[in-house]
């Protein structure tokens, strides 16, 4: 199979509220922060993709306008997912790995401030069953930790030490939206407390994937994309074990992450008890685990709707290019509890 890898990667910082900055204002700095880590102009790009949601902006077609910023003349090849932008960057990848495109780049982007974004996320639920109850993205979050608990899982104190970590970690990302002490804080839905869930907040991401001796060409140390793979629960909660992510664990051993082992994982966990499920799904639950997960601080730290997972991957290739990692593993989550997995593997030469 061809070789395709990440080259670059760029985000901005993440905040509570861009009021004073347009999509495109915000995504531009990162888009070219990305094409000068590669030496490539846009003209040079062969393939371009990227992912975001039109309910955050309010409006039809809202990720056309983001095209100013990547520049759409002379024309481009230009795709674009209704999707956090880690799916873009499966698309992208797919593309290269057909032999279409020597080089594509992948951004992602979302607004959360100008609007409600827990009652936005419930667009995603069964409309028919689940959605006319008005269950916001909290809401099912807690009631995913209370099923962890009640199976005796997890516990309260777990939780608050995965909180603790995360902020702990984001210590030296220039740009978490949160780092520090975490407050202790009531109960925001039982058992989740204000740390036990994501930020709201603004940001992007992009990164930059070449296939072959063009990856090397354009960067000393490429973070390869040894296996891909993406998978998705059933709709109905009712259904599902939300104490388990069998689709997190089909998508990682399609993508070759038990073939052997990693030292990084960078786990789209929102909240603190879907960690714990993740850890399960991936057999990074021992007590015995070295694996450093989350060392950017997680979607805990910052929580940009529709960048986030694409961060994941952004953030595994940087400690790939970095030499900090060898092997890596990168996921991200769309949907509620969990609801689709998309697992990576990352590997350096």
């Amino acid at each position: 199979m061809r070789e395709v890898a990440i080259v670059a990667f760029g985000q901005s910082d993440h905040v509570r509220d861009s009021a004073e900055t347009s999509e495109v204002e915000m995504l531009m700095p990162v888009l070219h922060d990305v094409l000068a880590q590669t030496g490539l102009a846009a003209r040079d790009i062969g393939f371009t993709c990227s992912g975001s949601s039109d309910y955050l902006a309010g409006r039809a077609f809202s990720f056309t306008m983001a095209l100013d910023g990547v520049g759409a003349w002379p024309p481009i090849s230009e795709s674009h997912v209704e999707m956090d932008g880690a799916w873009a960057l499966y698309e992208a990848w797919v593309k290269l790995l057909t032999g279409e495109a020597e080089t594509a780049l992948v951004y992602a982007y979302g607004k959360s401030s100008p609007g409600d974004v827990r009652e936005v996320l419930t667009r995603q639920l069964d409309p028919y069953y689940v959605a006319p109850l008005w269950p916001d993205s909290v809401a099912l979050a807690a009631l995913q930790a209370q099923a962890l608990i009640d199976a005796e899982l997890t516990d309260e104190r777990e939780l608050a030490g995965i909180a603790a970590r995360s902020r702990a970690d984001a210590e030296t990302n220039p740009h978490a939206q949160l780092r520090g002490a975490v407050p202790a804080g009531e109960h925001l839905v039982a058992p989740l407390r204000t740390g036990d869930c994501p930020p709201i907040g603004d940001g992007a991401a992009a990164v930059v994937l070449a296939a072959g001796d063009t990856a090397r060409r354009l960067t000393d140390r490429p973070a390869w994309i040894r296996g891909l793979d993406h998978r998705i629960e059933a709709h109905s909660l009712g259904v599902r074990d939300l104490t388990d992510s069998p689709s997190t664990r089909l998508a990682a051993e399609r993508a070759g992450v038990f073939e052997r082992p990693v030292d990084t994982a960078e786990l789209h966990a929102p909240f603190t008890s879907q960690e714990v499920v993740l850890r399960r799904a991936l057999k990074l639950d021992a007590p015995d685990c070295t694996v450093r997960i989350n060392p950017s601080g997680g979607a805990l730290s910052a929580h940009p709707v529709m960048a986030a997972g694409l961060i994941r991957l952004g953030e595994a290739a940087a400690r790939i290019q970095s030499g900090a990692s060898g092997r890596a593993l990168a996921h991200a989550t769309s949907g509620p509890c969990l609801q689709q997995n998309l697992v990576a593997v990352l590997e350096g030469e």
